[in-house]
């Protein structure tokens, strides 16, 4: 029998992979706290499209509001359970699924930043796994809609990781990573932390930088002073990383030990890391509506995730005895962005001095 899945949050990352895992045949039921969303899913199906014509399609799906979820007691139990929603969502959304589990059920964080641990503050580390979206990104743009805005991935551009917090590859790490590869290109990875702390680098340069300026991606990496203060994030990340024991892998196609060397003042090191972004944004791997998820919620007026992103590696760098200056600045703008005290503007940015 096919295993059963379902998504908390079906949104840009979690509607994707379960529409396209419906898509190819799996039992997948959605579940989305967007009254709207479930309902346009439930009226037309799930819209996905990409800049490949292979995305373009439309997916009948299950989609439950949160009030239907209590439904799933008189249903065959949950097999995998993605939670695909904010970090500070996942708690009560693990809570959601925990009862409806199979007893071999197991819960993976497909999400931005490491939240294993509270996933297993309610499972348990047994039933604990991720699954990171290392260079995927997409929007959920319209109820029902979701757009993916990179090019699929290849054997240059791994684009999905799965891996057990204790390191070894299981047989439901392989379940999922194959069910995933007749998606996207992914691996089965034994370094989920370094993995984690990698894709955080990433998100740390990019979100906090998005929301602040009110700039999308290709923008941001287009304008030299916001380009050099995202490596100078980038660069307080990785130190911090490695000083708490990660293995961390390449960021952005920048080796760990070039960005932190950059973010140092190394001048070459520098004309390294900003060759790399640079060629990105030269080969057009991200649409040029491509926007990093914080910025696109706060242009939708939603609480972002900055305390879980930039604010996570400030306080993660205390317990390292780090500091991490650039990082803490962007936390407090972002915050005052949010509040409404200033609009998002590239100045917020460039004016930073930390």
């Amino acid at each position: 029998m096919r295993p059963r899945i379902a998504f908390i949050g079906a949104g840009a990352v979690g509607g994707y992979l379960g529409g396209h895992l419906a898509r190819l045949g799996h039992d997948v039921t959605l579940i989305d706290a967007w009254p709207a969303h479930v309902e346009a899913i439930r009226a037309q199906g799930l819209r996905l499209t990409g800049i490949e014509d292979s995305q373009n399609v439309t997916v009948p799906v299950p989609a439950l509001h949160l009030s239907d979820v209590q439904r799933l007691s008189k249903e065959r139990p949950i097999d995998i359970a993605f939670v695909s929603v904010k970090s500070y969502d996942t708690v009560w959304a693990t809570q959601l699924i925990a009862p409806h589990l199979a007893p071999g059920g197991c819960v993976a964080s497909l999400q931005n930043c490491i939240n294993e641990p509270a996933i297993a503050s309610v499972v348990g580390w047994g039933r604990t796994l991720g699954v990171i979206a290392g260079t995927y990104s997409g929007e959920l743009h319209a109820p029902g809609e979701i757009r993916r805005t990179v090019p699929l991935g290849g054997t240059g551009r791994v684009v999905y990781a799965v891996g057990e917090p204790h390191g070894r590859v299981t047989a439901r790490v392989e379940m999922i990573r194959d069910m995933i590869a007749a998606i996207d290109s992914v691996q089965a990875t034994t370094n989920l932390w370094g993995e984690r702390w990698s894709k955080l680098c990433v998100n740390v340069m990019r979100n906090g930088v998005s929301a602040a300026t009110g700039l999308s991606g290709n923008e941001c990496d287009r304008d030299e002073r916001i380009r050099r203060f995202s490596i100078r994030l980038g660069a307080e990340a990785v130190r911090i990383g490695q000083a708490l024991g990660y293995a961390l892998e390449p960021v952005q196609k920048i080796a760990p030990e070039v960005l932190a060397a950059a973010g140092a003042g190394d001048a070459a090191a520098m004309e390294r890391a900003e060759g790399a972004i640079l060629a990105t944004l030269a080969a057009g791997q991200r649409s040029a509506l491509q926007r990093p998820s914080m910025g696109q919620d706060m242009l939708k007026g939603r609480q972002t995730e900055i305390d879980q992103i930039n604010g996570f590696v400030v306080a993660e760098g205390a317990k390292a005895g780090l500091a991490a200056p650039a990082n803490a600045a962007i936390t407090a703008v972002v915050k005052r962005v949010e509040r409404g005290e200033i609009a998002a503007r590239p100045e917020n940015v460039t004016g930073i001095n930390a």
